[in-house]
């Protein structure tokens, strides 16, 4: 078994299928069936169940995974940590986050970043929720994550960060009448929400609202966060965000409203216990210094 094998394995797995597998590593598709046909037979074991429709993975298959995708990856922390050594500063650096925590902090984290490092490239995947990000972190296909939870962050699978906190926030239209100052949950009441789907922050604030009697009206839920402030200045409904959003909902023309009392989300950076790129620890590595 080499590490050329275990690549196509996993190109197989990342693009469903041989086709747009050969495709993406520019080879030929009977290339690419022969060296998973002798990586199967290295393993004594199938990895794909092959029919018309493409192809699903065996159990053996699912079970290889994990352990391919640590391989590369150990395969390229040794590879770049030589490159550090020479004083070369290049690689790249993927972060799972969360939508709010993408906007601030990680957007100004990724700029200061890039200042200190200009070789780097940092690709930014997207993850709906908390749980997806440590999904992505721990199946190894991203080095880091960004996410918020409304509680504190244990996991004995993960290094944690704590970055900051957000504010939950109140973001309704340019001409809403509401007083100036912070709202009261219960000033909510009556109100057209928009929401994101259950597993998120918003969601969760907005469902604890409803079971102390607050009579709220869910009109839209969606898992395109980034809708939410089109939706609230189109006159949808209002939207209860944390602040890190504020910034460009005011550009917007939106109001952004306090909530008492209040609610926060805290934000966290997370890595798995396991060796990560000199990219990768650079970044952790700013992140841990700018905080002192």
């Amino acid at each position: 078994m080499d590490s050329r094998q275990l690549s196509y394995f996993l190109a197989v797995v990342d693009h469903e299928g041989f086709v747009r597998a050969a495709e993406h590593l520019h080879l030929a598709q009977p290339s690419l069936s022969q060296a998973i046909k002798a990586l199967e037979r290295k393993l004594d074991a199938p990895l794909f169940h092959r029919h018309s429709r493409g192809v699903t993975l065996t159990e053996a298959g699912r079970a290889l995974v994990g352990p391919a995708r640590q391989v590369l990856r150990d395969l390229q922390v040794a590879g770049e940590t030589i490159n550090a050594v020479k004083g070369l500063r290049h690689g790249r650096i993927d972060i799972a986050s969360m939508p709010s925590p993408a906007i601030d902090p990680l957007s100004d984290l990724i700029g200061e970043f890039g200042r200190r490092a200009p070789g780097v490239t940092v690709n930014v995947v997207a993850a709906a929720t908390a749980e997806r990000t440590i999904e992505i972190v721990r199946s190894g296909s991203c080095e880091l994550g960004v996410l918020g939870t409304p509680h504190p962050l244990h996991d004995a699978d993960l290094v944690t960060r704590r970055l900051r906190s957000q504010r939950f926030v109140l973001i309704t239209s340019g001409d809403d009448e509401a007083p100036e100052g912070a709202l009261r949950r219960e000033d909510l009441a009556g109100r057209r929400l928009i929401a994101g789907p259950r597993g998120t922050g918003m969601r969760s604030l907005i469902e604890e609202m409803r079971s102390r009697g607050i009579d709220l009206d869910v009109v839209v839920e969606t898992e395109h966060r980034e809708q939410v402030l089109t939706l609230v200045a189109g006159g949808v409904g209002s939207a209860v965000l944390t602040d890190g959003w504020g910034a460009v909902a005011r550009r917007m023309g939106l109001r952004v409203l306090d909530l008492e009392p209040p609610a926060h989300l805290d934000l966290w950076l997370i890595t798995r216990r396991a060796p990560i790129t000199p990219a990768a620890r650079e970044f952790w590595d700013m992140v841990e210094r700018d905080d002192r």
